[in-house]
Parts: C-alpha cells; sequence; structure tokens
C-alpha cells in the first residue's frame, strides 16, 4: 500500500480532529477506516490511532501547561495548610508528622477529594500539579446555547427573558438519571475546544442582546472560578448571572456566589441520605445545608425536584421534603416537581406519572407553599403561576413560553398582591 505523507500549517496552536479531517477532504483523500496508513516509522499504522494520539497529546499538553490555580484547596506543601482540614483535632494532638506526598484536599465541594500528585478530584475538572491545584475547565466551555430562561428552570425570575448558557465538562456526581451526562460525566481532556475568556462569553451574550447568562448542563462549580469572573464581569455590563445548581458546594464558596449571581437554582434530588448515596454519589445534609444559606442571602432561589419512579416518589419521602420546605425555607420560594424521563443508567425506568407529579404539587400547596409546579409536562396548568390570594392566573406558560403575563409591576393584576420573584 502506498504511504502517503501529509503537511498541514496551521495558526491555531493545535490542530484538532475535526480540522484534520477537514484538511484531508481538502485533497480529496478517502478514510477507509484502518485502510490509510500513516507512517512505518511512528508504530501507528490505523489513522485513528494517528489522530488520537498526535492531537489529543497535544491537546492535553497545552491544556495542563495553561491550567490556572484554582482556589478554595489546601496542601501538605503548604507552610500555613491547616491540618485540620484533613485530620481531626484527636489524630494531630501532640504529633508532628512530615508528609512525603504532596497531596491537596479541595475545599470547594463537599465530596472534600484528597488528591495525590498529578490525579484529579471526583469532578475531573481540577488536578493536582507538585502539590498545587489547578483548574482545567478555566475557560473550556464545551456547550454554548441560548436558552429561555423557563428551560433551567427558573419562573419567577425575569419570566420570557433569554439565557446565554454554557457549561464545562465534569461534576462531583455521578447521578444515574442525569439527563447531561455526556456533557456531566465527560472530563476536559476529552473536548478540544479552544481557550475562551471571561470578557468573551460576555460580549457574545451582550451582541446578542441576551440579557441573563446562565451556568448550567454540568455542575457550574466544577468551573467555579470561571463561573465567578464571568459573573463579576457581566455586573459591569449590567448583565444578569443564574446557577444551575446540585447545591453540593461550600459555604465559603457560596457565599462569593450569592455575591455575584442573581439567582440560583438548586436540584433537591430526593430527601433521603440512603438515595442521595446510592444513586448520586453524594449526601443530602451539604444540600439542606446550601439551600438554607441561599435562602437567607438576597439571591433570588428556585427548587427542583426532579420525580424518579420507585426511587424517590414515595408518600413518606415526599411529605418530609415539602415539610422541610415549607417549615425551613419558606412558603414563596418556588418549587418544580418535575417529570423525569429514562436516560442514562435508568432507561429501565418509566416516566413519571402525572397523576404523581399532580400529588405531590397538591401536597406542597396544602402545607402553605404558594409556588409549587409541574414540570415537563407541557400545557399542564401546573406549568402556571397563581396569585396565592385570588387564585387567578398571573402568569401562563406552554412548555418554556410565555402565552400570557397578569403581572404589573411584581404584584398581581387582579387583586394587587405582591408576588415574589424577580420582575424587571
Amino acid at each position: 500500500m502506498k504511504i502517503i505523507f501529509i503537511w498541514f500549517t496551521m495558526e491555531d496552536k493545535y490542530l484538532s480532529r475535526r480540522n484534520f479531517l477537514i484538511n484531508l477532504s481538502r485533497y480529496g483523500i478517502i478514510l477507509g477506516g484502518s485502510s490509510l496508513i500513516i507512517s512505518k516509522t511512528t508504530g501507528v499504522e490505523k489513522l485513528s490511532d494517528y489522530i488520537n494520539s498526535r492531537f489529543l497529546f497535544d491537546y492535553k499538553d497545552e491544556l495542563y501547561k495553561n491550567a490556572p490555580i484554582a482556589r478554595y484547596w489546601t496542601s501538605t506543601v503548604l507552610e500555613n495548610a491547616n491540618c485540620r482540614s484533613c485530620h481531626s483535632p484527636n489524630e494531630i494532638s501532640g504529633k508532628t508528622h512530615v508528609h512525603k506526598e504532596k497531596t491537596v484536599k479541595c475545599l470547594l465541594c463537599s465530596q472534600g477529594c484528597l488528591i495525590k500528585e498529578n490525579e484529579h478530584g471526583k469532578c475531573r475538572g481540577r488536578i493536582n500539579f507538585k502539590g498545587e491545584l489547578h483548574s482545567l475547565v478555566y475557560g473550556r466551555p464545551i456547550s454554548i446555547h441560548i436558552d429561555p430562561i423557563e428551560k433551567k428552570p427558573f419562573y419567577h425570575f425575569l419570566p420570557g427573558s433569554e439565557a446565554y448558557s454554557l457549561a464545562t465538562a465534569g461534576c462531583p456526581l455521578s447521578c444515574m438519571f442525569c439527563q447531561n451526562w455526556e456533557i456531566s460525566q465527560s472530563s476536559p481532556e476529552d473536548n478540544q475546544v479552544k481557550f475562551t475568556p471571561p470578557a468573551e462569553i460576555v460580549n457574545n451574550s451582550k451582541q446578542k442582546n441576551v440579557p441573563i447568562i446562565a451556568f448550567t448542563y454540568n455542575e457550574p462549580t466544577t468551573f467555579f472560578e470561571y463561573l465567578v469572573d464571568i459573573a463579576r464581569e457581566a455586573k459591569k455590563q449590567n448583565l444578569r448571572s443564574v446557577l444551575v445548581s446540585c447545591g453540593f458546594m461550600n459555604p465559603e464558596p457560596l457565599k462569593e456566589l450569592c455575591e455575584v449571581l442573581d439567582a440560583i437554582k438548586i436540584d433537591l434530588k430526593g430527601y433521603s441520605e440512603n438515595f442521595y448515596k446510592n444513586v448520586c454519589n453524594a449526601s443530602l445534609s451539604p444540600v439542606l445545608r446550601t439551600i438554607k444559606q441561599i435562602a437567607k442571602s438576597k439571591t433570588h432561589l428556585e427548587i427542583v425536584n426532579l420525580v424518579v419512579p420507585t426511587l424517590n416518589d414515595s408518600d413518606k419521602m415526599m411529605s418530609e421534603l415539602v415539610n422541610w420546605i415549607a417549615n425551613e425555607i419558606g412558603n414563596d420560594v418556588p418549587i418544580h416537581f418535575t417529570r423525569f424521563h429514562p436516560d442514562y443508567k435508568l432507561l429501565n425506568l418509566p416516566p413519571t406519572p402525572i397523576s404523581t407529579l399532580e400529588h405531590i404539587r397538591e401536597l406542597a400547596m396544602s402545607k402553605g407553599i404558594h409556588y409549587a409546579f409541574v414540570g415537563n409536562v407541557p400545557g399542564h396548568e401546573g406549568n402556571n403561576s397563581y396569585c396565592p390570594s385570588c387564585r387567578k392566573t398571573i402568569i401562563k406558560r406552554n412548555g418554556f413560553f410565555i402565552t400570557e403575563n397578569n403581572l404589573k409591576n411584581g404584584k398581581c393584576g387582579f387583586c394587587g398582591t405582591a408576588i415574589a420573584g424577580v420582575w424587571k
């Protein structure tokens, strides 16, 4: 077989697999799986092997070289490291120990990862280089899209607005029902994307006349440093920033998020430690703490509960969840009970019966919760917002779109009752 050598000159620092294939097509080369040999001297015979080894290696090298230092961590190499970040007082009292390994503890989320040198945390977005924690996802969005704000879902935050939405790879959880698993369960090394600085994200949103920037799709705390820088820049440009999160972050970084964000939606996935442990690889208590902390801040809060048949839909669990929200958070926080559709590792389960969602919504309203919604059921009356006083429809929705709005200056257009939310 004839051996073919091809040389390209590119302005980019690295050549992606997609661009490589495009350039091949310009030369009229037909790819036939393993039929094209690159070079016997490389030890690589298949074109796919060559592309994966050569260009992926170049990208990983570029990615690692330019990964900035992350925030919220401690390390055995730091002179001022607080030993209690990793050890209980009983473990270290009166003892002297010299660490041989350059271990980092991440203090961003409640996983509390202890990360050995050259290894990643559970979120895959942060890596230990020589005893320092670096972010592999800063400036590396792998998904950007313009969505209705109702898709997040936010129902009481600037209804009818668009949101410039972005995500990177990675998530500290591994929920078996994740509907964005291709993004959340991927690694930064899997996605060859160019560096996009925060100002470019803000400028793009501004140029497209999109008033909101949404951090969504994966767990955005994975790219904490990036989202904070974007949100700060957005505030200068009079744009709003919102977060769609699992709520698994620690109190100190959450305090900073509440300072820079305008709204946060938290997924309260179930009211059970066993459910969180077995289905999400996480725990419930940090999420409850997060919700309470946001509720005490000035940041707009909404809550979503994805109702998964047989796993988190029991009467006991739903009653406890609703009671906790009513008693600990209050009756003005919008809560969405959302329909599950089979995905990722739970393809064996059926979609949530609509009657189950209706029952849970009625339960929430019976406990005094003013704004309880049925989600993922377009056209259902549970999509609408109702005045808690006169019970008339103040916002009517069909899917993600507003079809009727009877608000006047944040008040019910029929009886004048103030409606909780951000309206202008």
